[in-house]
């Protein structure tokens, strides 16, 4: 395999890089501005039960990964046929109509109805890491992919909170239109500052079926696990992220709980961008599969504290310690995928890994937010740590079984 990269050609390289950093930085943080106060929003559309709007939380939170399931291997094909840039660009026109509709919602139906819309736009973040991993050598897949995933954890940092002070202070209408706008200006940046460009690594280029795709997932046993495993991390993260503000409640009382909200999930955030580039790198030396065994283990140890907290400032720092702990998972298994698959079918491969992430995240919170009803906040956490855990233990299985697909660098 061949990796033909003239100076020119890595200039245009890191410059697309930097645009995309910054796109993720405004999406992620635009995103994740709801996210601290999408239940209390829906408590705000009437007179509810906690248990009901704890059940619509997570109803709400995940139907936008229902229609993101279906459309994300669609989208993957599309871009390794067509290209991706246009693809971005639809992603942020599309999110932004969905949230700026959002904030002139009267009834829980309407707000279901638009996050579901929302969906077949969801994936701008995967979709630019499939741009960056198709210009990225497998040498370094690693690290650049987590410097590039630092974009989209800086904004999810700073998202949360700024979405906080803009909740206290202009209400929860106001804050979907501020995020509507941030959105557009981002599907600007990457119409105008894009230029697209592909490794060439096959002497000639290939066009794959959608039957050989998935035979080749099939056929190398570790990137399928890998894949399964993407599904299952999600489903634990995802179980917490609808009742967090509401535990935050719990823990704190209602003064400014946007605002403290915020500072739950950005703390996540914070230890994220701390260690995203530095498991990146880790992973380019030692082995994607060895990184990510270790990490599946210390966030399922790191999560479970999380059932006996009785304070705000505890609740932040195990986020932060989570965030040290996880930062790697998501760069570390896109670059493993894009050591796998073939440049030609990276996309549509890396659409595939995006859809069972999205059905993971469509699973996440209706159970998190089942689960609470049921049993309390604690269980979530709980039931949170077992899933990761056993992710590891299956990440174990699979490298005893399977040796000879465990390379210790590229």
């Amino acid at each position: 395999m061949k990796e033909v990269i003239d100076i020119q050609t890595e200039q245009l390289i890191k410059r697309n890089i930097k645009i995309m950093w910054i796109a993720n930085f405004f999406i992620a943080g635009s995103i994740t501005m709801v996210q601290p106060f999408l239940s209390l929003y829906i408590d705000s559309l009437g007179d509810y039960s906690t248990s009901y709007v704890q059940t619509w939380s997570g109803l709400i939170f995940s139907i936008t990964f229902v229609t993101a399931f279906i459309f994300s291997p669609i989208w993957g094909r599309i871009g390794d046929k067509y290209g991706r840039k246009m693809i971005l660009v639809a992603f942020g026109f599309g999110l932004s109509i969905s949230l700026f509709l959002m904030g002139f919602v009267t009834s829980i139906l309407q707000l279901f109805i638009l996050r579901l819309f929302m969906g077949i736009f969801t994936g701008f973040i995967s979709m630019s890491q499939a741009l960056i991993a198709t210009q990225t050598s497998k040498r370094v897949a690693g690290r650049v992919l987590g410097t590039l995933q630092t974009g989209s954890i800086t904004g999810t940092l700073m998202g949360p909170l700024l979405g906080g002070v803009l909740a206290d202070t202009f209400g929860y209408s106001a804050s979907f239109q501020w995020v509507a706008l941030v959105l557009i200006l981002s599907s600007f940046l990457v119409l105008f500052g894009i230029k697209e460009y592909r490794i060439q690594e096959e002497e000639q280029p290939v066009q794959y079926t959608g039957k050989q795709v998935l035979l080749h997932i099939l056929r190398h046993p570790m990137l399928l696990i890998v894949m399964i495993m993407s599904m299952v991390v999600q489903i634990a993260h995802f179980s917490v992220q609808p009742i967090l503000s509401l535990f935050v409640v719990e823990l704190n009382g209602l003064t400014n709980v946007a605002f403290y909200s915020g500072l739950a999930f950005s703390a996540a955030g914070l230890g994220n961008l701390i260690m995203a580039r530095k498991w990146g790198t880790i992973g380019d030396r030692v082995g994607y599969i060895k990184i990510l065994t270790i990490l599946f283990f210390a966030a399922g140890i790191v999560y479970f504290p999380g059932g006996f907290v009785s304070s705000l400032w505890q609740l932040v720092l195990l986020r932060f310690l989570l965030g040290l702990a996880i930062g790697g998972i998501i760069p570390i298994r896109i670059a493993y995928i894009r050591q796998e698959a073939p440049i030609s079918m990276q996309g549509e491969v890396l659409g595939y890994n995006t859809s069972l992430r999205f059905f993971g995240n469509m699973i996440g919170p209706t159970l998190g937010g089942t689960i609470s009803a049921s049993f309390g906040y604690p269980a979530v956490f709980l039931s949170t740590s077992g899933l990761l855990l056993l992710c590891g233990i299956i990440m174990v299985i699979a490298q005893r079984r399977h040796p000879e697909l465990v390379p210790n660098h590229v």
